[in-house]
């Protein structure tokens, strides 16, 4: 059976570790060729080279890019193109989640204008960029290939729900991405073009693993959590194909919850979960 990405590429930033990495390897295992995009670019070729090796029949290919600059991006998007002719998929997945990130009284400004360079105007980039390839993707009725295409920005569950561990920055910033998703899923609604947003519970990923870095820490947000446990980045993964793929072909606009059910929960249950997580792809 053909792969529900087969014939496509996509752009993945972000990809040299965590839901990026996962994302590109789940991608390509569904037929995409995929451009691996991110600033360490060793990790993203380590990525791309363990595609070209499970996967021969599709192509995957390493750049550096800091999303945090507009030449970067388009630079990234350009490349895409030129390699694979089209460009299907866009999961602008980069950003940070800075250590000094605290509340109102302590955020420093410069900590704060990181923080929306990155997670705000790099996914903003991305849209534009990914929106002007997707225009002017090549239609073949034969291989199933259409104009337009998916734009998938990763947000979090802290855009919607407000927590009294404050990281008042990346939180605005998630707010800002849902918002911008909204609108462009809008204005562009009619193009073939479709945008969503993925909203993350806490993950098992080194981003928030560093920010979590005491065993207090770490146990004061699994209280929360009704499953009992950090979620895994396969799982996102899973979650940017769904929206990849035609099976969402009716979805645009949307906030899309991979969370474990925090946001949906009062009291959690106790005991320990019944069923392990699922396996890395890595």
């Amino acid at each position: 059976m053909p792969g529900r990405l087969a014939n496509k590429s996509a752009l993945v930033t972000g990809a040299g570790s965590g839901i990026g990495l996962e994302s590109s390897l789940l991608f390509a295992q569904e037929g995409a060729n995929v451009l691996l995009v991110d600033i360490n670019v060793a990790a993203a070729e380590k990525g791309a080279a363990l595609i070209q090796q499970r996967f021969p029949n599709v192509k995957a290919l390493a750049v550096r890019a800091d999303v945090g600059k507009e030449a970067d991006i388009k630079a990234a998007v350009d490349r895409a193109v030129a390699e694979f002719g089209r460009l299907d998929v866009m999961f602008n997945n980069a950003g940070i989640m800075h250590p000094e990130d605290d509340h109102a009284l302590n955020t420093e400004e410069k900590i704060w204008d990181l923080t929306m360079q990155i997670n705000v105007k790099g996914v903003w980039w991305g849209c534009k960029y990914a929106i002007m390839a997707m225009r002017q993707n090549p239609v073949d009725d034969v291989k199933g290939l259409r104009v337009g295409g998916s734009i998938i920005n990763t947000a979090s569950f802290v855009a919607i729900m407000g927590a009294a561990t404050p990281q008042l920055a990346y939180t605005a910033s998630k707010g800002a991405v849902l918002s911008m998703t909204r609108e462009l899923a809008m204005v562009h609604a009619r193009e073939g073009i479709r945008l969503n947003s993925i909203c993350p519970g806490p993950l098992k990923t080194p981003l928030l693993m560093d920010f979590l870095n005491t065993p207090e820490k770490k146990e004061r947000r699994l209280v929360h959590l009704p499953m009992g446990r950090f979620g895994e980045a396969v799982e996102l993964a899973k979650a940017a194909l769904f929206l990849a793929s035609d099976d969402s072909s009716y979805m645009t606009g949307t906030d899309f919850k991979v969370d474990g059910g925090l946001t949906s929960c009062y009291v959690t249950p106790i005991g320990e979960p019944a069923l392990e997580p699922p396996a890395s792809l890595v």
